[in-house]
């Protein structure tokens, strides 16, 4: 009622309810906060009503009325009020002309829990590190993680203890709001009952191709060479899920799986994402289904056709497995195997010429994911995945099927879209390459400048570095309901389809395709699933930061190779043996962007992630 309240006020409202007057009427008692100015409710100059946003190291005092201006204050004022509680702030003399304030009064307080850990006898939070001096901190042992009430310290759960490992996985999950994907799936019956006719597909050696540890299978794929028609199969996963159910309502709110490196929280329950929406080897599956008339000469889709489909997948295949029989060597192989391999190896050469093509347009990034690899919980070491040329034969048939979907929604969809970076991050993209010693000048457009500096990095030992500034520089790709296209991989329209066991999108995607209607609350969902996505994320982050502080925290004293990834913050990356973990350099003396040095670990710290080394 207060948020309101104080937001008619600050709009100039005159029409006020009996509970609202009363609450003014505290409030006017000793005209500090709120005035009466000849009939009209004013708040005082001096003071502010705000949600309290709670960032890394500060905290943004944000408005109720947007055209008014946030404030960003330190830690040491919040006076008790945590992330999301409506205050007062009171602005306080700044000689340096930067508004200062600090919180003087909670109003409404939204949170009432605090995750917690035990440090000198005091509880420290465990998202933003601020100490809370409260005499319920002397029961517990140093490093105990507990959740304890915001306002009382009260303990409402014991949680465990830094020191073991099991702990991540539960303080991640809690920090990101994601906690209740431990909970019971639901209770699901799920059936091949299709009362309507499907095509017939199965007797089509279709295959799949994924890493060796998947066990969901969204897409399967199948090249006729003689026609040169491509088959490219999705899981029929809007069949299982109905819109508006109690699983399409908890699939909506995850809006995507979660990937750890030793587990999957899948979006929908595994009787879905595992068994009957995977296209699993040998067994028929219902499947929605791109069938691409391929044009050789232009490289090119000439005709599409989708339709709701049964499948049969003839073979399930690992990345590894295709690389090796694209590379010549095939193993021993069956009679169906043969047959699968005698279309992949033609359709991988003609991927080739389409990937050829697209670049063009697009942008071809040598990025590689590093995978945890955990003992006991613990990190053991980092396995490096590349793109191979199995996977850009699947990334090109993916891309194509994505295309052709986009290509069929109406004006108002759900796109995947990925904005022209602006003009100020391409200028100062090229300002840092030019420090790293690659002489490089802006073009006529964004996309010239981009291909013009791998142009010249390839001359150079830094092109790897230097695609990730150039990625640095792109703006976030996200879903919208309108199509602005997808600058990064040069598409005029592109939609996510593939992938709709794992991804909300693409089962929206497949919804409209099927009943040529778009949701009327299609921008909110473009809109949640985009937040989620990036809070996903940052969970991953969190929980790999994590094991990676655990690791330097058991080798401290230790030597390890490391580069400058920003010379702002003195912060390196490990590029060799533990790859990816990210330091702070105590010692820092200015080194260049990218320069390469030997350094020592110093300290880490499991709870605030953060590693300290001295350059040797």
């Amino acid at each position: 009622m207060l948020k309101e309240l104080f937001t008619k006020i600050q709009t100039e409202c005159k029409d006020y309810s009996n509970e609202e007057l009363v609450e003014i009427e505290k409030f006017l008692k000793d005209e500090i906060i709120i005035k009466n100015q000849n009939g009209n409710f004013e708040l005082n100059s001096k003071y502010k009503v705000a949600i309290v946003n709670i960032g890394k190291n500060f905290v943004i005092l944000e408005d109720l009325v947007s055209e008014l201006k946030n404030i960003k204050i330190e830690l040491e004022d919040l006076n008790g009020a945590y992330n999301g509680d409506l205050v007062i702030a009171k602005r306080v003399f700044n000689p340096r002309s930067k508004t200062k304030a600090k919180i003087v009064k909670i109003l409404e307080s939204k949170k009432a829990e605090l995750l917690v850990y035990v440090k000198d006898k005091a509880f420290f939070t465990l998202k933003e590190n601020i100490r809370l001096d409260n005499k319920n901190a002397l029961k517990y042992k140093e490093l105990d993680v507990l959740i304890v009430d915001n306002k009382s310290f009260d303990l409402i759960k014991n949680v465990g203890n830094l020191s073991d490992a099991k702990i991540d996985e539960f303080i991640s999950l809690y920090l990101y709001e994601e906690l209740y994907r431990l909970e019971k799936h639901l209770d699901v019956k799920a059936l091949m009952d299709d009362k309507k006719e499907r095509v017939d597909l199965r007797e089509l050696p279709f295959c799949t191709i994924d890493p060796n540890s998947a066990k969901d299978h969204d897409d399967a794929i199948y090249f006729d060479k003689k026609e040169n028609i491509l088959y490219v199969a999705i899981a029929d996963v809007s069949y299982f899920v109905k819109e508006g159910s109690e699983l399409d309502i908890l699939a909506f709110k995850k809006s995507t799986s979660i990937y750890l490196p030793t587990k999957v929280l899948p979006m929908l329950p595994p009787i879905l994402s595992e068994e009957m929406c995977s296209l699993k080897e040998g067994v028929d599956r219902y499947s929605y289904v791109f069938k691409m008339y391929l044009d050789l000469e232009n490289f090119s889709v000439k005709k599409a056709e989708l339709f709701e489909a049964i499948i049969n997948s003839h073979k399930n295949f690992s990345y590894g497995r295709i690389d090796r029989v694209i590379e010549g060597h095939l193993d021993q192989y069956s009679k169906i195997e043969k047959e699968i391999f005698d279309y992949l190896i033609p359709l991988y050469k003609i991927t080739k010429k389409f990937r050829k093509k697209r670049l063009e347009k697009g942008y071809d990034f040598r990025t590689t994911e590093n995978r945890l690899k955990l003992k006991n919980d613990n990190l053991e070491s980092i396995d490096v995945e590349t793109s191979t040329a199995s996977h850009q034969l699947v990334e090109e048939c993916m891309l194509m099927a994505n295309i052709e979907a986009s290509k069929k929604v109406n004006n108002v969809g759900i796109y995947r879209i990925h904005e022209e970076p602006p003009f100020k991050a391409i200028s100062k993209l090229v300002d840092d390459v030019n420090i790293l010693g690659v002489n490089v000048k802006l073009q006529s457009d964004v996309h010239e400048t981009i291909t013009h500096i791998q142009e010249k990095a390839k001359t150079s030992m830094m092109s790897a570095e230097i695609d990730e500034l150039i990625i640095q520089a792109q703006t976030q790709a996200k879903y919208s309901s309108k199509n602005l296209g997808h600058f990064g991989l040069g598409f005029s329209s592109y939609s996510h389809f593939t992938s709709p066991i794992r991804r909300y999108s693409d089962l929206v995607l497949h919804r409209i395709l099927k009943t040529k209607q778009t949701p009327k609350n299609i921008d909110d969902i473009c809109e949640h699933i985009s937040l989620n996505e990036r809070k996903v994320d940052q969970l991953v982050w969190d929980f790999e930061d994590r094991k990676y502080a655990r690791w330097a925290l058991s080798h401290i004293g230790e030597d390890i190779k490391v580069k400058v990834v920003d010379t702002e913050k003195a912060k390196a990356v490990c590029y060799e043996k533990i790859i990816g973990m990210k330091v702070i350099l105590e010692n820092y003396k200015g080194q260049k962007l990218f320069s390469k040095m030997k350094v020592k670990i110093k300290s880490a710290d499991i709870a605030t992630k953060i590693i300290v080394a001295t350059i040797v």
